[in-house]
């Protein structure tokens, strides 16, 4: 017996040893090859931290690294500094620097980063912490080695020889192309573990042997060692603040040379992080996909608070936090729909302190941001989306933030600042139009543009506008309704409507009208509006924006004549054929990406729309819809993100959706079901509560929900409520290879919608 329990004891230990930990699924390549438009970045990092590092060039096909960036302050934007390591003849060109690599020696993870530089046989290790990067260099040999750091903008480096170290800051000007009015400072500091053997700076006019200090464009420093017997040690940190404060990080996050200690630590708090949420059953290959989709929902807000410390540029002063740590980096057009309702359910205590920021910056700024970057406001798409983002909190009982500032900001917002896309600022005569006349009024065509805030390439974008702001005023409107806010409630709720002013019912498609109250003529739903149809749209088209009412669905069915022509135009969007060759309609709408028909699984716009069966009594569409798109655009492969994934924007929708359901309608606390490719799913919802999924014989043929229940009680309805499970609580769906063509169709129990009902 003795002998029996001490072999399951060992038995045991080595299952438990065998046993990957969560973060090991994490495969930061998947969708590093673009499609058409920008690929993912492997990012080591923690989460929501301010240091962000990856390699560059960025893209997996990249057949060099140029160098590592200091610190990547926005997300694929707003790069500052560069390192690289080299054991060629020292130099002031940085394609010297340049090294070959190959994936097969390469590993990538959240919280560590190994490659070989073939040109020298360096093994170079990386790792970070909150603010500080650490970079391992293993020679294979005993050549002398040059480390370069170099500004990438206008900055200054001062070396100290003596004690290792060199400070000095780079400079943001400019983000997207466009000058920003307030450049950004980001000071750092760096610590090498090895006495120099040079050292000096260089510009593009050479080398400067012994030199300490260097300020201009673009120039940096080169440290050499003679003794790579050892490995190279290196440490930079950044900070918003000063050079003082980054030198503090560099004493206080990893204060000594132990990388190994560092990386392990790293480690476990990825792993408590993306063990917020379990998965039983799938393939290997599914878990990879859904913790690397958990991983890239945790890259955005980003936390920029500094020992109690920020500095804002929406003001340009540095400010005491008050023990709530400051996030900015948010585009939140991509980020309202799934990534911040995900993070209300698994981070409700970091969402609230996200929203406080928001708060916070229109405090500071005099506007509700849009587009929060670190730089400021950067209004690159439309909509007033601080709105969704800040009800659905606050419905879901988020707290931590003044939530009557809030609706001041949102509402100074939506009736004093300008729509347009790509400008900040107070309103313009467009604007005055469409609260005076309830659409936003398009060009004819040929009519040359006349209002000179117009953004020349992204156009005024007059559907999309409409329709956007509708859903923010419904928000607004929900807001003010809990806040006793009488007067203010019926003026949004009225302007909630206005989409109903863009339906045409003569072809069936949201359509644009010119000012005169026109619908423009012609008018193709595919093809119309330009380069992404930004004339009337923004990256999509009328298939796309004909579904973007994500406030009033009933309202929409209603609109096209009940349920049957509903789905039946919803059934042919995944059909429906380009009209033109492929390549053709790629260059008109280039971010149309993950194609199936016209639907566009790789555009935010279209994120919430193969739920919408579920409101017109055929949710067992939704099932078979949801399960297809999972398996044929997200895979566990260079290609497996099929668009922008926009910091969680793409990566939400998968992991609400592998787990079963999705927020349809940011705002409404609920949750449409669709249909989980995971047997069991346990989410940790806090305060020692869980919410457990078990989809019984759940498979890839076993799609479909023949019954439901939940916390015990039959589930009439293709949906549940944010109360019903917030404390605890446990679904059950039984899963079959048939569709249950009953289950959730009764028309008592659809989801809410604006036009259904008057509360939620």
């Amino acid at each position: 017996m003795k002998k029996l329990i001490l072999l399951l004891s060992l038995l045991f230990s080595f299952t438990l040893f065998a046993q990957k930990n969560i973060v090991d699924y994490v495969n930061p390549n998947i969708g590093g090859i673009g499609h058409m438009l920008e690929p993912t970045i492997p990012l080591v990092h923690l989460p929501n931290s301010m240091m962000r590092i990856s390699k560059e060039p960025n893209g997996y096909q990249s057949e060099k690294i140029t160098h590592f960036p200091f610190s990547i302050v926005s997300h694929r934007k707003g790069i500052i500094g560069k390192f690289m390591i080299s054991q060629n003849p020292t130099s002031n060109q940085p394609k010297d620097w340049e090294s070959a690599y190959d994936h097969d020696q390469e590993t990538a993870s959240p919280y560590y980063y190994s490659v070989l530089l073939e040109e020298s046989d360096i093994k170079m290790e990386l790792t970070a912490s909150q603010h500080v990067s650490y970079s391992k260099f293993i020679f294979s040999n005993n050549a002398p080695a040059n480390l370069y750091l170099q500004c990438r903008n206008n900055g200054e480096f001062k070396i100290s020889a003596k004690n290792n170290m060199l400070t000095g800051f780079d400079m943001i000007s400019a983000v997207d192309g466009l000058d920003l009015e307030h450049p950004v400072k980001v000071y750092f500091a760096a610590k090498f573990d090895q006495n120099t053997s040079d050292y000096g700076t260089f510009d593009s006019n050479g080398l400067h042997y012994k030199n300490n200090y260097i300020s201009g464009d673009k120039n940096g420093v080169f440290l050499s060692f003679t003794d790579t017997t050892n490995a190279l040690n290196l440490k930079v940190a950044i900070s918003y603040i000063s050079t003082e404060e980054a030198e503090k990080h560099l004493k206080s996050e990893m204060p000594d040379w132990d990388f190994d200690r560092y990386k392990e630590s790293h480690k476990q708090i990825w792993n408590k992080a993306l063990s917020k949420i379990l998965v039983k059953g799938g393939s290997e290959d599914q878990k990879t996909v859904f913790y690397t989709a958990l991983y890239r929902c945790y890259e955005r807000m980003v936390n920029i608070s500094e020992n109690g410390k920020y500095f804002s540029n929406y003001d340009q002063q540095i400010h005491t936090d008050n023990g709530i740590d400051f996030f900015v980096d948010d585009w939140v057009w991509d980020t309202y729909r799934a990534t911040h309702p995900l993070m209300c359910l698994i981070d409700p205590e970091n969402q609230a302190k996200k929203i406080n920021s928001y708060v916070t910056m229109y405090e500071q700024s005099g506007w509700m941001p849009s587009f929060p970057l670190f730089t400021g406001d950067h209004t690159c798409m439309n909509g007033n989306h601080a709105s969704s983002i800040i009800a659905d909190a606050y419905f879901k009982g988020i707290r931590g933030f003044n939530i009557e500032k809030a609706f001041e900001g949102l509402k100074k917002n939506e009736l004093e600042a300008t729509m347009l896309p790509w400008k900040n600022g107070p309103a313009t005569e467009l604007d005055s139009f469409y609260h005076d006349n309830g659409f936003f009024p398009a060009l004819k065509p040929g009519e040359k543009e006349w209002v000179k805030e117009v953004h020349h390439w992204e156009k005024r974008q007059a559907v999309a506008l409409t329709l956007g702001h509708s859903y923010d005023d419904w928000c607004i409107a929900r807001l003010a309704k809990e806040l006793n806010k009488e007067d203010d409630y019926q003026l949004f709720s009225k302007k909630s409507n206005n989409y109903k002013n863009h339906y045409d019912p003569e072809i069936g498609f949201m359509a644009p009208k010119s000012s005169d109250g026109e619908w423009i003529r012609p008018f193709d739903p595919k093809l119309s509006g330009g380069l992404g149809g930004r004339a009337y749209f923004a990256e999509n088209n009328s298939w796309t924006y004909t579904w973007d009412i994500q406030h009033d669905i009933a309202g929409l069915i209603h609109l096209m004549g009940g349920n049957k022509p509903f789905n039946a135009k919803l059934d042919q969007l995944f059909v429906e054929p380009f009209g033109i060759p492929k390549w053709d309609y790629w260059d008109i709408f280039p971010d149309a990406t993950g194609l199936t028909g016209q639907f566009v699984m790789g555009n935010e716009p279209s994120l919430h729309i193969p739920y919408l069966y579920n409101y017109s009594g055929a949710p067992w569409k939704t099932q078979k819809r949801i399960r297809s798109l999972m398996e044929v655009w997200f895979t566990n492969s260079p290609f497996g993100i099929c668009g922008d994934e926009d910091g969680g924007g793409l990566s939400a929708f998968y992991v609400f959706s592998a787990m079963g359901f999705y927020p349809v309608t940011p705002g409404v606390p609920e949750y449409n079901i669709g249909s989980p490719i995971f047997s069991e799913i346990t989410i940790d919802l806090g305060n020692g509560n869980q919410m457990q999924i078990l989809a019984n014989n759940c498979s890839a043929k076993n799609k479909y929900i023949q019954s439901a229940s939940l916390n015990g009680k039959e589930l009439k309805g293709p949906y549940f409520r944010h109360s019903e499970i917030i404390d605890g609580a446990k679904l059950v769906l039984e899963m079959g290879p048939r569709p249950n063509k009953t289950w959730g169709t009764n028309p008592k129990f659809v989801p809410y919608s604006m036009s259904n009902t008057d509360s939620f």
